[in-house]
């Protein structure tokens, strides 16, 4: 799976669970300040990406997370 397969996806599920647009949704957006996601949300987008992909990943390193890119950047680690 190619990083824009992946960013197609996340950027899908991102707009799922915080109810926006997926066209708003820009690479470097950071999941709080410039999608307003809540503590509860950022945990709803790791559970979220994780069946999105069928993966597990470790929550804590999830949850250092702040971006879309780095978002594509971290779940792709799980898929090579």
């Amino acid at each position: 799976m190619d990083k824009d397969e992946i960013k197609s996806r996340i950027k899908h599920v991102i707009g799922q669970v915080l109810e926006k647009e997926e066209s708003d949704i820009a690479d470097d957006a950071n999941f709080v300040f410039d999608l307003g996601a809540s503590s509860m949300q950022s945990l709803q987008l790791i559970a979220a990406f994780e069946e999105e992909f069928s993966i597990e990943m470790e929550q804590e390193k999830a949850m250092e997370v702040q971006t879309v890119a780095g978002a594509v950047d971290f779940v792709s680690t799980y898929l090579i």
